[in-house]
């Protein structure tokens, strides 16, 4: 392997768990501040909370919502731009049409919007005694796939709920993703019971890295996320992993390694595509 191909193999992902608080220009403050601070600790990729400049919510989503772009994305491209890196943007309320939707923007070095996520899973949960939310109350579907390129790999987008649905993660995989991101906000209820288990059945399955960044834990919000933003590796083991507290914690995506898990145990070329095949119904 190439000097250049070998440095292009290994890159340093970033992932910034931010305390987010009502006040929308402090939260678009402090983002940009600890993306700054990931890209000075050589993070080429750095990852952004669910919801990062609002407090998630059905109650919040209108009143904090925007215009794509807006006021939140061009903080979000001018950050990109001076890093020189790519911006997952965690997600934000947009408004579009007179609808409302939980989407993620991705910036690249140039800061320019690279590609647009709408949650596609809406987050319609009730478990009796413990937690009951139902984001199509305000918000609507996103309908479509969304995947970037960057000079080290393919990387697939989903928000939370997401994460939940194989089928995506599978379909992200097949079309060369290696590194699945998933800015999500698990609350006290399903993160403890599923938040790991969930990255690391996907990482496994697919044979690919899996980052997801939570909102740190707020005590006195009326939806207390789970935090623990992690990354996990294509063998199933969580790489880093945060606390509940505000921090950005870093993990160098290593693509040999992915290629030798695959090589090692290679279920991509064992597939029964004669019997069996997950398929994209709407590329959106």
């Amino acid at each position: 392997m190439s000097g250049i191909s070998k440095a292009m193999s290994k890159f340093r992902l970033g992932v910034v768990q931010l305390l987010v608080t009502k006040a929308k220009a402090d939260n678009l403050q402090r983002a940009c501040s600890l993306v700054k601070e990931a890209a000075g600790q050589g993070a080429k990729v750095v990852l952004l909370p669910e919801c990062f400049n609002s407090p998630y919510g059905t109650g919040f989503f209108a009143e904090y919502a925007e215009k794509i772009p807006g006021e939140s994305t061009r903080v979000l491209s001018e950050a990109a731009k001076e890093c020189g890196i790519y911006l997952v943007g965690g997600s934000i309320p947009e408004e579009d049409g007179g609808k409302l939707f939980n989407t993620c923007s991705v910036f690249g070095p140039d800061g320019k919007l690279l590609v647009k996520h709408r949650k596609i899973h809406l987050f319609d949960i009730d478990v009796p005694g413990k937690i009951r939310f139902q984001e199509s109350e305000t918000l609507s579907p996103g309908s479509s796939l969304s995947m970037f390129e960057t000079p080290y790999c393919k990387i697939g987008v989903g928000i939370c709920y997401d994460i939940r649905f194989s089928e995506l993660a599978q379909i992200y995989a097949k079309k060369g993703c290696q590194l699945l991101v998933y800015p999500g906000a698990f609350n006290m209820t399903t993160g403890p019971a599923h938040w790991e288990l969930l990255q690391r059945a996907r990482a496994v399955d697919n044979q690919v890295y899996v980052a997801t960044a939570s909102p740190a834990r707020d005590e006195t919000a009326s939806y207390v996320a789970w935090g623990h933003s992690s990354v996990v590796n294509p063998w199933g083991e969580v790489i880093t992993k945060a606390g509940s507290e505000e921090a950005v914690v870093y993990a160098d995506i290593d693509l040999q390694y992915l290629a030798d898990v695959r090589q090692q145990i290679p279920i991509t070329m064992q597939r029964r595509n004669d019997i069996y095949n997950v398929s994209v119904v709407q590329e959106g």
